[in-house]
């Protein structure tokens, strides 16, 4: 079944992820445990449909790339925190049968994609809670930067 709806809010836990999402059907992935789409390129893809269709937990008014939000970034929305996995959010074949040949190629093929996060990124939730349409995304920490080693002496 490929019904989408947006939820007022939604209980996040360390074990299941969001509640109600199939991912709760692999745990084992914990790096893929909660997708996030920015809001602009989610309504730019998505040219009038609903964003339900892209299959993410959560868009986000937030610059997802990994210079901004590097691997390890921790973020706080509502009453949770989350971090930002290594593992890629690329289109899926679901992706590209909803919006396209061109979504997917815009997502995919852009300079830089990798680093601009076009299609999102994977988060992991650390600490459970609640989280609704609306709250604040705060970065409570940002990660070491992609290619930057921790400077010598520290650690």
């Amino acid at each position: 079944d490929e019904t989408r709806y947006t939820p007022a809010s939604a209980a996040l836990t360390v074990q299941g992820g969001m509640s109600g999402d199939r991912w709760v059907d692999t745990p084992h992935k914990l790096d893929q445990q909660i997708a996030v789409q920015n809001t602009a390129i989610a309504q730019l893809i998505a040219n009038g449909q609903s964003l339900c269709g892209m299959g993410d937990n959560m868009t986000v008014d937030l610059d997802l790339s990994a210079s901004n939000l590097p691997v390890g970034s921790v973020l706080r929305v509502g009453t949770c925190r989350l971090v930002v996995t290594p593992y890629p959010h690329n289109g899926c074949a679901k992706f590209k049968r909803r919006f396209g040949r061109d979504a997917s190629t815009f997502i995919g093929v852009l300079p830089r994609r990798d680093e601009q996060r076009m299609r999102g990124v994977y988060l992991r939730v650390t600490q459970p809670g609640d989280v609704a349409v609306g709250d604040d995304v705060v970065v409570e920490s940002r990660g070491e930067p992609p290619g930057e080693a921790p400077a010598e002496g520290s650690g």
